[in-house]
């Protein structure tokens, strides 16, 4: 347990040298903080790789090295994640500029609670809200994603469930090219038109009821959508997506940031 934590702290301390400008500068009067940022995202990074379902299990673990109270590591693994924010988005941008050709873009719920607390669920009360998806009506967020053929994250965005797909689907993709797989809830001939340009193309699999010739390469391209469905599963079963242990709005957030990170460096 030990050995991982050192590694994973010498992963994030490498991450947040390469990117200097991540980190705010320690401030040159005051008290200094009982965990700096590194330390933060390396604790975060190891509760979600472990599957731990609470912060608590991790402070009893490192209690005696850590030497704060658990206010206080709360505090600052909640602070973790906006910093998780902005490792993310720098992994994106670099991501994008290798990508492999070919796409996935997918949504998938969220929840925030069991439908029979969402009455009464105050955390996320204003930002979630009722959708369905395959399984059932649920309340909470709604996460689309783009990745790569090779899995790397290229795209996020969480939304309520109401948002509109479509609109969503533009504003992540507008500045990746290639080809784009998408499955038939994006069907529509305005995006196609809207989204593709010389160096992109959209390619949604079409309806049961439609009739439409498919080539041999396309149905290929459709037979890889499953893999961001398998990475949407990794996320929630095994790095702690879905979540509702969380008491605030900024730990929500924290918690699919830092879920993310830990996918990603996974």
């Amino acid at each position: 347990m030990t050995i991982i934590l050192k590694n994973l702290k010498h992963i994030v301390t490498h991450i947040l040298e390469e990117m200097k400008w991540v980190v705010p500068e320690a401030k040159a009067t005051g008290r200094p903080v009982a965990i700096t940022n590194e330390d933060a995202l390396a604790y975060a990074v190891y509760q979600h790789q472990s599957s731990r379902a609470t912060k608590i299990s991790v402070y009893r673990d490192f209690k005696d090295s850590l030497g704060c109270s658990y206010k206080t590591f709360v505090c600052a693994v909640n602070r973790a994640g906006f910093v998780a924010l902005k490792v993310l988005a720098v992994l994106m941008r670099l991501n994008r500029e290798g990508a492999h050709p070919v796409k996935h873009t997918d949504a998938t719920d969220v929840p925030v609670c069991l439908n029979k607390n969402a009455k009464r669920n105050r955390t996320m009360r204003g930002l979630a809200g009722w959708g369905y998806s395959g399984k059932g009506f649920y309340y909470g967020l709604k996460m689309t994603m783009t990745r790569d053929l090779k899995g790397r994250l290229l795209g996020l965005r969480f939304s309520p469930p109401s948002g509109n797909d479509r609109d969503i689907f533009r504003s992540i993709n507008k500045n990746i090219e290639g080809i784009i797989v998408a499955d038939a809830g994006y069907v529509s001939k305005q995006l196609e038109k809207d989204m593709t340009t010389d160096k992109r193309i959209l390619l949604i699999k079409p309806l049961k009821t439609m009739k439409k010739i498919c080539a041999a390469w396309q149905y290929h391209l459709y037979n890889t959508r499953f893999q961001i469905e398998f990475d949407f599963r990794n996320l929630k079963l095994f790095h702690g997506l879905c979540t509702s242990m969380t008491r605030s709005v900024n730990g929500t957030i924290g918690n699919y940031l830092l879920a993310i990170l830990s996918f990603v460096l996974a």
